[in-house]
């Protein structure tokens, strides 16, 4: 019983995240925002498959950082020169941070960037790491990392949305999780652009409505999203010019 057992989880596991790589594939955006003159920075949004069920680790920064300390975010930071491209950043970012090696990251695809507060492109590279993986946070960086059930982000049992200005003045909502750690007795609030991009990798690779609003059309989630990140660029754009 012990055998088929096992394999009949090896196989369940491994169709969890077959139909999320599938998904996944459909909205991957390549290089095609590559090109857009902004400061450039990427995160890795890490998958792993945990009882059967699809988590993603999070990341929470060290207390002594200047930008924004002690608040949740995905592994990731700023480009730099010795980067062949996005995919290479997140990876590079993600062993300095938590140790993880990038051979053992299989990278699904990019989804549709966001723009942070600093006004940089921040793409986010999704990518499947074994259920096994033991972080070494690295303390200058980074104070904790935990998991969260990706469904979380379509199910919240604690949500709302915050009022949030961008660093030109410009007011939004921004999404804003908060998520108990049972185990370990521990709350986390999860908002801003690292919110944003879980909600939208839980609806790509869920394609189910949310119990709460997003400012997507959830029919055309990809045209839409997509058509959401010009309009915020074209802003930044505008406001940029009106500057000078």
């Amino acid at each position: 019983l012990g055998v088929s057992r096992r394999s009949f989880v090896f196989a369940f596991r491994k169709s969890v995240k077959e139909k999320a790589r599938l998904r996944l594939r459909e909205f991957d955006v390549g290089d095609k925002f590559s090109r857009l003159p902004l400061p450039k920075a990427s995160v890795l949004l890490p998958l792993l498959v945990r009882e059967g069920r699809l988590h993603l680790l999070l990341t929470v920064r060290a207390m002594q950082l200047r930008r924004s300390p002690g608040e949740v975010c995905f592994p990731g930071g700023k480009s730099e020169a010795t980067d062949k491209d996005e995919i290479d950043t997140a990876l590079r970012e993600a062993k300095e941070e938590v140790g993880l090696q990038p051979e053992k990251v299989e990278v699904i695809c990019r989804l549709v960037p966001g723009i942070d507060k600093m006004n940089h492109l921040v793409t986010p590279v999704v990518g499947f790491i074994e259920d096994t993986f033991q972080a070494i946070p690295n303390p200058d960086e980074v104070s904790d990392v935990f998991v969260v059930p990706l469904e979380y982000f379509i199910k919240p049992l604690n949500y709302k949305t915050l009022p949030f200005k961008t660093s030109s003045g410009y007011l939004s909502w921004v999404h804003c999780f908060t998520y108990d750690d049972r185990e370990r007795k521990t709350s986390f609030k999860i908002w801003g652009l690292t919110a944003h991009f879980a909600v939208f990798l839980a609806l790509v690779i869920f394609g189910k409505r949310p119990t709460y609003k997003v400012d997507y059309d959830l029919d055309n989630l990809i045209s839409s999203s997509e058509n959401n990140f010009m309009n915020l660029y074209a802003s930044l754009y505008e406001r940029k010019k009106s500057n000078l």
